[in-house]
This record gives C-alpha cells, structure tokens and sequence, in this order.
C-alpha cells in the first residue's frame, strides 16, 4: 500500500479524518456510546459492560484519549472516564458542518 500524502489536502480536511477514526471500530462505538449514557465510567465496569479483554478496552480508551474525546482521572488504582465536552462540542459542529453542506432539493442524485 502507498504511502498517505496528508499534506496533498487541507487542515480541515485532515482533522476531519483524524477525529473521523476514533470511530472506526465497533467497540470504540459502544464505548463512547456507554459513556454517553452513564456520564461516567469506571474502566472495570466497561470490561463488564463490553466482555472484552482488559488490554483491549485500553488500548481503545487510550486512542479515543488520544484524540482528546475522552478524558480520564486516576482514582486509587481505578480510572474513570467521560466524555470531554468541549472536544465533543468540537467535533459535532465540526460534523455538522461538512453534514450540512449537503443540499438535494430533487431528491435524486446521480
């Protein structure tokens, strides 16, 4: 496979598909979608709530930390995890911006 050319399209463009892959997997799906419910998370509760493998969990959550979506405070030897709302508040007009820019008035395409 070649080799991504990042700097043949725009910041935006970039960001959009950075932030864009923290929803590549199922699980980082159900993650944030278990978070969005809870308010809150305690990561043992996700390896129940999930049934995967403690390392797994992580290695999501640290991606989804990466990307700035979640945030997590150390608690004893317990991590707790939310949703960071103002990279989320970021990331929904980021979305809706490019969603909205869609406009068919024939309902045709193609």
């Amino acid at each position: 496979m070649g080799i991504t050319k990042t700097q043949n399209f725009t910041d935006e463009q970039n960001e959009l598909a950075l932030l864009g892959k923290a929803f590549s997997h199922p699980a980082r799906i159900a993650i944030i979608m278990h978070l969005l419910k809870s308010q809150q998370c305690i990561n043992s509760h996700l390896i129940e709530e999930l049934g995967l493998a403690q390392a797994t969990i992580s290695q999501h959550l640290k991606e989804l930390k990466t990307i700035g979506i979640i945030q997590g405070t150390v608690e004893g030897t317990s991590m707790n995890y939310c949703i960071n709302p103002v990279c989320w508040n970021a990331l929904k007009k980021k979305f809706n911006e490019l969603f909205d820019q869609f406009e068919d008035p024939t309902g045709n395409c193609c």
